[in-house]
């Protein structure tokens, strides 16, 4: 197994669309590359992010990349949905430099006449969420979600 960190915007409905891809063996939220080791008070720099961990024998970095792809605006910056703000940037975060030179290979395939703002870089700093944030979406259903319910459902 292996492991990456995606952040798209709020966390809750990441975390619900991951959990559901071929491959996916377990997910987390939490955050990634901020400045403290906590998740008391600001988000000291740290994106909401999705653990996620994979079976490579499965799923590729590339392909999910591809699925990342079908729940994120690649082109906008510090902003999902309806969630606004440094936190909800979008990025792609590990600690092994083959899924970041994937996940860029990825990019460039992507890229047109406008800049795409997702962050590929080495994973810094985890920390994980508290137990409210876990698997949000399925002890409340009806909880704010940035995703529409056809993606949250799409790979059941």
């Amino acid at each position: 197994m292996e492991t990456v960190y995606f952040a798209g915007g709020c966390l809750w409905g990441v975390q619900a669309f991951i959990k559901t891809l071929p491959g996916v063996q377990f997910t987390e939220a939490g955050r990634a590359n901020g400045a403290s080791d906590t998740t008391d008070g600001d988000y000291d720099g740290y994106a909401e992010c999705v653990k996620t961990g994979f079976d490579p024998a499965v799923v590729t970095i590339r392909e999910l990349m591809g699925y990342f792809f079908e729940i994120i605006d690649p082109y906008s910056l510090n902003k999902q949905g309806q969630d606004v703000g440094e936190k909800y940037r979008t990025g792609v975060y590990s600690e092994k430099e083959e899924h970041l030179k994937e996940a860029k290979t990825y990019l460039r395939s992507r890229s047109d006449d406008e800049q795409i703002v997702v962050e590929v870089l080495p994973l810094t700093n985890y920390v994980r969420s508290a137990e409210e944030h876990q698997d949000r979406l399925a002890r409340y259903p009806n909880d704010y979600c940035h995703l529409p319910e056809e993606l949250l459902n799409k790979y059941r």
